[in-house]
């Protein structure tokens, strides 16, 4: 009697919580009747709780409840006595998690947790609700050692800027310092005492350093680099930020290149010294062109002896990596990202990388409105349901999200970009919200990834001179790859930026949204002993490759609507640079 007298008090009150709310009916107070009696929640609470979730800022829609409901406060709860048990337990070593299992007690925490998708209407056939709850645990068996290197340092307020609000003076400034900086490496490099102004006549050659530009009037109308358009912009400090046109001597000649390339790659943007005078006559004859300083591979170390940086035991593992759009762009049946998710369940990888676009702008539903599901609703149910079905079929595995500038769900759409704002992914310590561009590693392994289409960006807009190698460098003792792809690759090391061109080709300005005054978060590396990573990820339109550059492993994965990615394994310790443990295959899944 003392059960049923119970079961009455909290049905009248949670009637009287939630009877005005579109939705309620008999199934769902039943449900919360079951969720006061197994985590000790008054109905009041349990009210309270259901509006942090249903009033979070990505929470859009009417107010109601459905059968998603009584799962997303449950997660809510769960999450809340996780983290009181963690804030109570003492400190372990790390890597070590605290044990599993909470107070079920420990309720009203006042933690107000998002959760996206839920209060809005599911049009989607099945939504178990089980997938909408991280199961705790199970987190935290993973012997893969994460490590995010992008945001030392950084906060993630610094990282959700404000743009359009900068001064005209902040984009100047970030580009001069972008060439003062590379100024003093080239400098130190080659042991210079001084470097010239372009824009200052010399009877003796000088070396000057500063940026490629476009002279518009002298390139044809076509808006493509060309000899008669080059210039160089030297910045404020050596030379008042001048622009001046650029001749190439008919004997040219390249210092310090890779082997066997016996030519130079200019685009606008680039960051090039050169030897040369300035002879009064309105331009700079230039001689020679000095290659930057090359980065350092990643397994150096100081230690002594200049012994290779030794991995952690049992460091092997499995990696897929895809990129979107993850259908096609005619339709949102996301029939390849299903294709997918099903080879990922069967390969059981030890870690997914995933890169957006998830939601892509360019997709003609999207663009014309003609979608069933809010956006939210959308993203809910392709990716945060089926990423949490992932996780309970593999609970070893880890999850890392790159956005894209094409990413509808993503309020902030300039590069270099914030982390997606997903509190249903958030809420799982298996997955990992990253910035766009990030840099991470992954058991000592070191990553370099962008969403960005840089490597086409580039080849549409280099223009390449032969020249004659002088001091040509090899690697381990053999030439370079020199191909095209190998190439496009190596700008970026010898930039080391993400996205060195500027400014950005007028008709592909909309897919990079370029933020100038933000350039310090497109740099790949700093200082003169900076070392470049294990493996770079750049997604591009070109065909997809593999290839290893300078002792990087560069990957173009491809996009999941073509039925491409690529799977990685990492071999663990042994000898030798990290490439040689690293076998990558790009190529097509099984549909």
């Amino acid at each position: 009697m003392a059960s049923s007298s119970t079961t009455t008090v909290l049905s009248e009150e949670l009637w009287k919580q939630f009877g005005s709310t579109p939705g309620c009916d008999d199934f769902f107070i039943e449900q919360c009747i079951e969720i006061c009696r197994d985590f000790n929640v008054g109905p009041d609470n349990l009210y309270y709780k259901w509006e942090s979730i249903v009033l979070a800022p990505n929470a859009i829609g009417t107010r109601y409840v459905d059968n998603t409901t009584p799962a997303a406060i449950k997660s809510v709860i769960r999450t809340e006595l996780t983290k009181a048990a963690l804030a109570q337990t003492v400190k372990v070593e790390p890597g070590v998690r605290k044990a599993r299992g909470a107070p079920m007690d420990m309720l009203g925490l006042g933690s107000r947790m998002k959760f996206a998708g839920v209060g809005l209407v599911d049009t989607a056939p099945k939504l178990q609700s089980s997938s909408a709850i991280p199961r705790v645990g199970k987190i935290g068996t993973s012997k893969i050692v994460f490590e995010c290197h992008d945001i030392e340092g950084v906060s993630q307020d610094k990282r959700n800027y404000k743009y359009m609000h900068e001064k005209i003076s902040e984009r100047s400034g970030a580009l001069d310092d972008r060439i003062d900086e590379l100024a003093d490496l080239v400098r130190q490099h080659y042991g210079l005492a001084e470097l010239g102004d372009p824009s200052a006549s010399t009877d003796e050659a000088v070396v000057v350093v500063g940026r490629i530009t476009l002279d518009a009037e002298a390139s044809s109308g076509s808006g493509k680099l060309n000899e008669a358009s080059l210039h160089i912009e030297s910045s404020r400090t050596m030379g008042s930020g001048v622009r001046v046109p650029l001749r190439f001597m008919p004997d040219l000649k390249v210092r310090g290149g890779p082997k066997g390339q016996a030519n130079i790659g200019l685009f606008p943007g680039a960051i090039v010294a050169l030897k040369g005078k300035n002879g009064g006559g309105g331009w700079f004859s230039v001689s020679e062109v000095m290659t930057l300083p090359s980065l350092l591979p990643s397994t150096q170390s100081t230690l002594q002896g200049g012994g290779l940086k030794q991995e952690p035991r049992e460091a092997s593992f499995s990696m897929t990596i895809a990129c979107g759009p993850f259908t096609h762009d005619s339709d949102l049946m996301f029939k390849p990202w299903s294709s997918l998710l099903k080879n990922l369940r069967s390969q059981k990888p030890g870690v997914v990388l995933l890169i957006g676009p998830f939601l892509d702008s360019d997709n003609e539903k999207i663009k014309t409105g003609d979608a069933d599901q809010t956006v939210a609703e959308l993203f809910h149910t392709q990716f945060t349901e089926n990423l949490h079905d992932f996780l309970e079929a593999c609970p070893d595995s880890l999850v890392l999200i790159v956005p894209s500038v094409r990413d509808i769900t993503n309020h902030h759409c300039v590069y270099p970009q914030a982390p997606l704002d997903i509190s249903g992914l958030s809420t799982d310590h298996r997955i990992k919200l990253l910035p766009n561009p990030c840099r991470f590693s992954l058991n000592e392994v070191t990553f370099s990834v962008t969403s960005m289409d840089v490597l086409f960006h580039l080849r549409r807009e280099q223009l390449v001179m032969r020249a004659e190698e002088v001091e040509p460098l090899e690697v381990d003792g053999q030439p370079p790859a020199t191909d095209t792809m190998t190439s496009l690759a190596r700008y970026l090391f010898q930039q080391r930026s993400f996205y060195p061109l500027f400014p950005t080709p007028l008709d592909l300005s909309h897919e990079v949204n370029l933020d100038v005054s933000h350039l310090e978060h497109l740099t790949l590396c700093h200082g003169e002993g900076a070392s470049a990573p294990d493996v770079l990820i750049v997604p591009s339109r070109l065909k997809h490759f593999s290839k290893v550059v300078d002792r990087t492993i560069a990957i173009n994965p491809s996009f999941v609507a073509k039925n491409v990615s690529a799977n990685l394994v990492f071999g663990g310790n042994g000898e030798g640079v990290i490439s040689s443990r690293m076998k990558v295959d790009v190529g097509k899944f099984s549909e």
